[in-house]
């Protein structure tokens, strides 16, 4: 309930209701909770003018709600003030020459009286008759009425209160604030003491509420100036502070992309040039060791490069001693047989790994170069199980007319890597598919070595008879070439599969002599990079290990740029397992 307080020398107080507007302040802790969501954006630079947009926004609207209240309270001070100052004299100076019985006629003329000073607001008197009936004059009797009148206040009015010597008087001038329709008005009453009439007065405070929204709508351009002012300083100083973490990131790509010559300009003695000074510092051990350990890599290239070109002409001469050797094997000792076999196949590895070890240098160096032609895929492989007697062993399922634009050389050195390997380490019979597929994006490349599903026995999406056989002059068809090369072997093991292609690993450590070199997959992985294409491998659900060869139907675009004689064309490559 609201009550009313007593107006006691002139000071104005009272329980005041909310009808005369409300600041925007009340606001801002939903404001800024609702703001806090924008501090999770990823961008620095905007969460720096959003922290200080924020800040600025605290403080302005802080500022401006503090300013509105004291200018309120003020205003609202100022003018009830000197409407109670006023209607307290006037109620005095107007009911002293009232009989103490008045008629109604004498209240009506004394209100009007009271309301004809220069505070305007209407005058409610309510008296007793000669005749003892109650008499109510009003000045506007569609605004104030005793109806009209809170209970509390006229309760307040009509309170007698004992008098003592710090209260002078039984009654006192109270008032209270009350909405009417859209409009606040000051409401205050006082009985005249002696047993006078009782007075009521209301004073529209209309004039003071528009000058508060005035003053609000002011406050409030003047915070949304403020913010736009703190939005661009705080974009001056993100600009400002930002820029070295912009060419520091910039420095730090470049530094990523190989460039390590790259350093920056440093300026200053704050933080962000500390942290320029730590990256310089960085960047230059980096090349340093970058350097040194680029140096020990070619070192070890020329080594391997060197040595496997001394080792060939030794390996000649043996290896043509060896071939006259096992042309007279019948004639030898059967003591001496054995020995003599021995020495004939250790020489063939020692040459099978010198050419595998010169085709890794040629890798590494950056010369291997394609020689291109066209290719019916089924021919090819097939000619690569003949050449190797694996007929028996191995299952085609190819389609003639399938032309690819590859280099021979290089897919046979793959293929027989492959089929090799999965004679040696799976079990027969081993199947060879070749398909055709639609290019995969260019995000889709993996790693070389990634697992694949091995869908060997799943439908394959285009069939090697939908592309066109290749005639002199026509078009090698889009798309790329799928092999695979299944055994029915144990499959790999899980720990083994990420690394079939690493060279010299080998699945099993405690037979190094009976396992090859242990470069022929990486060999056939190398191979099928410079075609632009990969290998992986994968166990199939059935039983089995599965390597699945990509090509680009047409390695044309590689080859753009490579010198016309086609580069080195090295020789060797023969099938050696990885398992």
């Amino acid at each position: 309930m609201t009550t009313a307080t007593p107006h006691d020398g002139g000071a104005g107080e009272g329980t005041r209701e909310a009808g005369d507007g409300d600041a925007p302040g009340g606001r801002l802790v939903r404001l800024l909770r609702r703001a806090a969501g924008l501090l999770r954006l990823t961008s620095l630079r905007l969460r720096l003018v959003v922290v200080f947009a924020l800040v600025a926004l605290t403080a302005a609207v802080s500022a401006s709600g503090i300013a509105y209240w004291l200018n309120r309270n003020t205003v609202l001070d100022r003018t009830q003030n000197a409407a109670l100052q006023d209607f307290r004299k006037s109620l005095e100076d107007n009911t002293r020459s009232l009989p103490l019985r008045p008629r109604c006629s004498e209240l009506q003329d004394t209100a009007r009286q009271m309301a004809a000073g220069p505070q305007n607001y209407a005058v409610l008197l309510i008296g007793v008759d000669r005749e003892g009936k109650e008499c109510a004059a009003t000045t506007d009797k569609d605004l104030l009425t005793l109806a009209n009148v809170p209970q509390a206040l006229r309760n307040a009015v009509d309170q007698v209160r004992p008098v003592d010597e710090n209260n002078q008087a039984a009654h006192h001038l109270y008032w209270q604030r009350k909405q009417v329709g859209d409009v606040p008005y000051l409401v205050a009453g006082a009985k005249v003491i002696g047993g006078g009439p009782t007075g009521y007065m209301m004073k529209s405070l209309a004039t003071e509420r528009q000058d508060l929204t005035s003053l609000g709508w002011s406050l409030g351009i003047a915070t949304a100036l403020a913010l736009v002012g703190s939005a661009l300083l705080a974009q001056a100083a993100a600009t400002t502070v930002l820029r070295p973490v912009q060419r520091l990131g910039h420095a730090a790509r470049q530094l990523g992309e190989g460039r390590l010559d790259t350093r920056l300009r440093v300026t200053g003695t704050d933080e962000l040039a500390d942290l320029s000074r730590t990256f310089n510092r960085t960047a230059e051990r980096l090349q340093q060791r970058v350097e040194e350990l680029s140096g020990r890599e070619a070192a070890s290239r020329r080594f391997v490069a060197d040595m496997s070109h001394e080792l060939r002409t030794p390996l000649t001469a043996i290896t043509a001693v060896t071939e006259v050797l096992e042309e007279e094997a019948d004639s030898f000792d059967p003591m001496i047989a054995p020995a003599v076999q021995l020495v004939v196949s250790e020489t063939r590895r020692l040459n099978d790994l010198v050419e595998n070890l010169m085709e890794v240098t040629r890798f590494d160096a950056g010369t291997a170069r394609l020689v291109l032609d066209a290719v019916d895929v089924a021919d090819q492989v097939t000619a690569c199980i003949d050449a190797r007697a694996w007929l028996d062993a191995v299952e085609l399922d190819a389609d003639r007319g399938t032309v690819a634009r590859l280099d021979p050389r290089r897919l046979d050195v793959i293929l027989a890597n492959l089929i090799g390997n999965a004679l040696k380490h799976g079990g027969s019979p081993v199947r060879v598919s070749v398909r055709t597929e639609p290019a995969e994006p260019a995000a889709a490349e993996s790693a070389a070595g990634g697992a694949e599903p091995a869908d060997d026995a799943a439908p394959e999406p285009r069939p090697a008879t939908d592309a066109a056989p290749f005639e002199q002059g026509g078009e090698i068809p889009g798309g790329q070439l799928v092999i695979r090369v299944r055994d029915h072997g144990p499959g790999i093991p899980e720990e083994v599969l990420p690394h079939v292609f690493d060279r010299f690993y080998k699945a099993s450590a405690s037979r190094p002599r009976s396992e090859g070199s242990g470069l022929g997959l990486s060999i056939a992985q190398e191979n099928a990079h410079i075609h632009g294409g990969r290998i992986s491998a994968a166990n199939h659900p059935e039983g089995g290990a599965v390597f699945t060869l990509r090509l680009p139907m047409d390695a044309s675009r590689l080859t753009d740029d490579a010198s016309a004689d086609g580069g080195e064309r090295p020789a060797g490559g023969g099938a050696e397992g990885g398992r």
